[in-house]
């Protein structure tokens, strides 16, 4: 999953997100879109996979993986702001990456390895 933000100053002004997962998936990754938009880089960054569920009215036990994986894509676009737009670290954001952003990370790493065994990848 990747999630894009457009922001005026610290403000997301807009997002969009690609995934190609399950409808939970693109469920909380559309959530997500809808709850981060006119907040700060430091609000959007504390919201968490249950807000995600929470606004989603639920996701079964077996999916709460989607929300984490929404948060992971969002915190890694939130570092790649600081890093490459205004790089400085605010005092904020901490510097070991969240369990959210590791599960993206192993997630794409899974997807990776699968699409080469089966030459998914050009």
């Amino acid at each position: 999953m990747r999630v894009r933000i457009l922001y005026g100053g610290d403000v997301i002004t807009k997002s969009s997100f690609e995934s190609y997962g399950c409808a939970s998936n693109i469920a909380a990754a559309s959530q997500l879109t809808i709850m981060i938009e006119n907040k700060t880089m430091k609000e959007a960054w504390e919201i968490t996979w249950a807000d995600i569920s929470d606004a989603l009215g639920g996701l079964p036990s077996v999916k709460t993986h989607c929300g984490s994986l929404a948060v992971g894509a969002l915190r890694r676009a939130i570092r790649a702001y600081y890093k490459e737009v205004k790089e400085v670290t605010p005092d904020w954001l901490p510097s070991d990456l969240s369990k959210d952003e590791k599960h993206a990370l192993e997630e794409e790493a899974l997807a990776d390895k699968l699409a080469r065994k089966y030459k998914l990848n050009t």
